[in-house]
């Protein structure tokens, strides 16, 4: 079930034992139809002009359908009735910096992130909004996949480590609507369905191949090994690098300990765990930080599902709900979750290699619409009776950033007073890209990479530049 392009169902994936003809197929390669070895082969053949050796990473937080920005991170008390929600603003650790009364756990660590309260883009509908976002290409068409490759996938290309014993990029789960493109799908995040605040949360097939499977997969490696060494025609197999070092790394993700020690969130204490809130965003937000902290360099995580109450996302057109009811009830999870979150990666000293970023593909219209109601929906009024609702508003999107160095509790950009338009520090797409490009260490002015047709396609389709005061303090390459 789908409502306005974004769907509802909140999907889970259960995962079983591997069984005898499990051979080095995974939850890696299976969604594209590849055993693991060759997806992993595919990967390190991938050209580009340039690599970046940068320790640092990235956490992006999505609100699927787009957050209303005067209810969460830029409230405006002085606008009319029609425009005013029902929540006012609270003061918060940092002196001038106002949240949304439904935000506590934010207010508390405000001196600990900064806001960005002035991006523009033209994305009207979701699937535009997060193309324009994620790739910054001006896209206007209704797309189920972007046309060019989102960042988080050009980044995962250029960064790839075959080395490495836990996935490059992993999705709680992957965002909606964005994707690899052309790059193909073998970087596409690493994907995690299930509940990680359920008892029986499990990741399929990391380090779920028992003793007997994997002493058959390493057999079957050392044969390979043997007939290689008598057939010299076989070079063409090796490639760049030989096909069984990507059967060894294969091996390594399936079978190892340290795959599966990042993603068992059993293992963090109670208090920990607690931080977060005990509920399916808080857990995700856990899981996020312990997989960046394994050294996993890309990962998103999208509050969806039941929690938003409404219609499983953030988006809050009159007809789904009582907006107002439906943003206090998802608010109460979010809330508690981000804080937990910067809370967590300050205490840890992760702070300057980790960025965390939350934001949705657009704000919301800041003048409130009113529709009957289905009466179907937690914060549902009873059907038939008129309800509030905010609609989509890509002329004015609020985010917020923490880590990667940047010097916190900074209030950046600012809108009119009824929240509808930019009258300080305007930021376009490209700046927002280019900002996330620099903390990742990506030379976004000078990549590209060849489309289907073979013609080279630089990362940048908007002009930006990385926003200066998002930019790790001291940082010689910030202009």
């Amino acid at each position: 079930m789908t409502h306005d392009g974004v769907p509802v169902r909140d999907a889970s994936w259960t995962g079983n034992s591997p069984t005898r003809r499990f051979a080095l197929r995974s939850g890696l390669g299976a969604a594209v139809g590849l055993t693991l070895p060759e997806l992993l082969q595919q990967r390190s053949r991938a050209k580009a002009t340039g690599r970046s050796s940068a320790d640092t990473a990235l956490i992006l937080v999505w609100l699927p359908g787009g957050h209303s920005h005067l209810e969460t991170y830029d409230p405006k008390p002085l606008a009319p009735s029609d425009y005013r929600g029902p929540y006012g603003p609270i003061e918060t650790a940092v002196p001038g910096m106002r949240l949304c009364e439904l935000l506590p756990h934010h207010a508390r660590v405000a001196d600990r992130f900064c806001l960005l309260r002035s991006v523009v883009h033209t994305g009207f509908c979701h699937q535009q909004g997060t193309h324009q976002l994620l790739t910054g290409f001006p896209e206007r068409v209704l797309r189920p996949q972007p046309r060019y490759p989102d960042f988080l996938s050009v980044t995962h290309r250029l960064r790839y480590d075959r080395r490495a014993d836990v996935p490059n990029y992993v999705g709680i789960p992957p965002i909606n609507y964005s994707g690899a493109a052309y790059l193909g799908n073998a970087y596409a995040p690493f994907p995690v369905h299930g509940d990680p605040a359920s008892e029986s949360f499990a990741v399929p097939n990391i380090g779920s191949v028992d003793e007997a499977s994997a002493a058959r997969m390493k057999r079957r490696v050392r044969l390979r090994e043997q007939l290689d060494r008598l057939k010299k025609t076989a070079d063409h197999l090796a490639g760049d690098g030989a096909l069984d070092e990507f059967e060894q790394q294969a091996i390594s993700l399936l079978t190892g300990t340290a795959a599966s020690r990042a993603f068992d969130i059993s293992r963090e204490p109670d208090a920990v765990r607690d931080r977060y809130g005990r509920n399916r965003w808080g857990q995700q937000m856990l899981l996020a930080r312990r997989l960046v902290e394994a050294g996993v360099d890309l990962v998103t995580v999208q509050l969806g599902g039941a929690l938003c109450g409404g219609v499983g996302n953030w988006d809050d057109h009159a007809v789904n709900a009582n907006c107002f009811e439906a943003i206090r009830y998802r608010l109460q999870f979010m809330d508690r979750a981000v804080a937990g979150l910067v809370e967590d990666l300050f205490d840890r000293g992760l702070d300057r290699r980790v960025l965390v970023v939350v934001t949705g593909e657009f704000g919301r219209t800041p003048k409130i619409r009113y529709q009957k109601s289905t009466g179907r929906r937690i914060g549902s009024a009873p059907a038939g009776t008129m309800q509030p609702g905010r609609d989509h508003w890509p002329r004015a999107t609020s985010m917020l950033f923490a880590g990667g160095g940047i010097e916190p509790g900074q209030v950046i950009g600012r809108t009119d007073v009824r929240g509808e338009d930019v009258t300080q520090r305007r930021v376009g797409r490209g700046d927002f890209l280019a900002t996330l490009y620099r903390h990742l260490g990506v030379d976004f002015e000078s990549v590209s990479f060849e489309d289907h047709s073979g013609r080279p396609v630089p990362l940048m389709h908007s002009p930006g530049k990385p926003i200066p005061e998002l930019c790790a303090a001291g940082d010689p390459r910030t202009a």
